[in-house]
């Protein structure tokens, strides 16, 4: 690429990195890992720019975002053997203070990753069923059923929090 095509790419990155940052950060629920995230997406839309361009550039940048997660996760997902058994599970631990906004988050984060990207898309990138269907590569009836579990559990995640500080105070 040259000259005009790099600057209008460049135009790209700052206007969309706000938003693939934030959608990143939904999913990963870590600022580091969000932004190696956008950065690698950005990439390869970069790569594809001279196709992309005329095109959907920031849908192609949050489906590949959405994959590269997913390959994370799958390959992170491996039992790990450690020498020490914690003493509580990691559900059971005191969560450290925040907001509502992190509460969110952290119920994000024990979502199966199949509803987090549904719940995600859906409901933060305000994305319709059947976009948020071609975009993850599922049927719309999937991104119905996943939502619907995700938000229910979700709820029962919030509430459970409510309840428990609630109760320390």
């Amino acid at each position: 690429m040259g000259g005009e095509s790099d600057e209008e790419f460049a135009g790209f990155v700052r206007d969309a990195s706000p938003r693939l940052l934030a959608a990143a950060w939904l999913l990963t629920a870590d600022r580091h890992s969000a932004e190696e995230l956008v950065q690698d997406a950005l990439e390869r839309v970069y790569l594809r720019w001279p196709r992309l361009r005329s095109g959907q550039p920031l849908a192609y940048a949050r489906k590949v975002m959405t994959n590269l997660h997913t390959d994370r996760w799958r390959r992170r997902r491996r039992e790990v053997l450690v020498e020490a058994v914690p003493e509580r599970p990691a559900s059971e631990r005191p969560s450290p203070p925040g907001g509502a906004g992190v509460d969110v988050v952290r119920a994000l984060q024990q979502l199966p990753p199949r509803e987090r990207q549904v719940v995600v898309w859906r409901y933060y990138l305000d994305q319709s069923e059947q976009r948020t269907a071609e975009e993850l590569g599922v049927s719309p009836g999937t991104v119905k059923s996943s939502a619907s579990r995700g938000l229910a559990r979700m709820r029962e995640l919030l509430s459970e929090g409510d309840e428990s500080r609630a109760h320390s105070r």
